[in-house]
C-alpha cells in the first residue's frame, strides 16, 4: 500500500480535489487539495495554481506550513516528496527571507496531475478557460 521514495515513507494520496476560484482582477485560480499521508503526517496539502507571464504559462505555488508536525523543513521535505511521487517531478523550493519555504510546479506537474481521475476534468477545463 505504501513506497518509499528516497528515504521518505508515503502512503497514496486518499483523497484529491481540484476547484477554480476567482482571484483577483478577474483571473481565476485552480486550486487542488490533496489528502495524504506522508512519513506518518496524514494533512491536506494546497497547491494553488495561475497564469503567469507573457507567456501565459500555467504556474503553482505551495507553501510549507510552520505549525506542522516536525515544522516547516519537515512539511516542505513531505510536500516535495509527495509532488514528486504523484508527477514523477521535483517541484521547485525556494527559501524566502522572511522564513517561508515555496514550492513552485509548472506545467509539467500539471500534467502529471491530471492523470488521476478525480482531478483530471477540473485541470482541463480550467486549462481550456484560461488558454489563449
Amino acid at each position: 500500500m505504501g513506497a518509499t521514495l528516497r528515504g521518505r515513507r508515503w502512503t497514496e494520496a486518499v483523497a484529491g480535489l481540484a476547484r477554480v476560484e476567482e482571484g483577483g482582477g478577474g483571473r481565476t485560480h485552480l486550486k487542488i487539495t490533496i489528502t495524504a499521508e506522508v512519513d506518518g503526517v496524514r494533512r491536506d496539502y494546497t497547491i494553488t495554481f495561475s497564469r503567469r507571464g507573457a507567456r501565459n504559462e500555467a504556474v503553482g505555488f505551495a507553501v510549507a506550513r510552520a505549525d506542522a508536525p516536525g515544522g516547516r523543513e519537515a512539511d516542505a521535505e513531505r510536500l516535495s516528496a509527495l509532488i514528486r511521487a504523484l508527477t514523477g517531478k521535483r517541484p521547485r523550493v525556494y527559501r524566502m527571507k522572511d522564513g517561508r519555504i515555496v514550492m513552485e510546479c509548472g506545467r509539467e506537474h500539471l500534467d502529471g496531475l491530471a492523470r488521476y481521475a478525480e482531478l483530471a476534468e477540473a485541470i482541463g477545463r480550467w486549462l481550456e478557460e484560461t488558454g489563449r
